[in-house]
């Protein structure tokens, strides 16, 4: 099934404060990214990839005011008041990830099979100056991440990865490790989905990535969240 990481998430309270964290944590301005009428939600994007995460790219998302998703719960626990509350007292943070995979239902089955829930795949779109982006993504009815946000969510892209017209940022992913309580269920989790290059260690909920910036090495950690 081949997954692999497709892109991190780290959510903010409003899109213009997580801008000033990425320049200011990371050194570098995100670049363009666009609006989710789906989701009410809206973002900026940077490029993140190397030879081990060749489309790699990096979201910071925050819910767009005044737009009114049109599910009853918005992605990645954004409409979950521990997780607002959090993100407006500490700042944006390193929230989940996002697993892309060849055959999103296939591997929605294959999770099924361990009794893990991941969710139905939503079709979901939005426009960009090259064109339309279109793909397939897992969102649970409740919104949840499930593991403390280190299972990633499972996309299928259509035609175009958006990762293909962001330049180079200057900003690269080394590494990215899940630590869970249940470390041993997430490595079945991994493995039958097939999702390489991303370390599992036991212990409290924690999405850990260290990234090469401008500003030297930069480790970023959900703690939890």
């Amino acid at each position: 099934m081949a997954a692999r990481i497709d892109h991190l998430i780290v959510g903010a309270a409003s899109l213009e404060e997580g801008v000033a964290w990425c320049e200011a944590t990371l050194g570098v301005v995100p670049g363009p990214g666009g609006e989710h009428p789906l989701m009410g939600t809206h973002n900026r994007l940077l490029r993140v990839a190397t030879v081990d995460h060749p489309r790699a790219y990096f979201e910071i998302l925050a819910v767009q005011p005044g737009r009114t998703p049109q599910r009853a719960r918005r992605w990645f626990d954004l409409d979950d008041e521990h997780v607002r509350d959090t993100l407006a007292r500490s700042g944006p943070r390193l929230l989940h990830f996002v697993a892309s995979v060849p055959d999103v239902r296939q591997a929605i089955a294959a999770l099924g099979k361990l009794g893990m829930d991941r969710g139905e795949a939503v079709a979901a779109s939005r426009m960009t100056p090259r064109g339309l982006l279109e793909w397939q993504i897992t969102v649970r009815e409740d919104g949840q991440r499930l593991f403390g946000g280190v299972l990633p969510t499972l996309i299928e892209w259509g035609t175009t990865h958006p990762a293909s017209a962001m330049p180079e940022s200057g900003v690269t992913l080394q590494s990215l490790t899940c630590v869970h309580p249940e470390a041993a269920g997430l490595r079945q989790a991994f493995d039958a989905i097939d999702l390489q290059a991303v370390a599992v260690q036991e212990g409290s909920a924690n999405l850990c990535a260290v990234l090469a910036t401008p500003r030297g090495r930069v480790k970023l950690e959900s703690g939890g969240l």
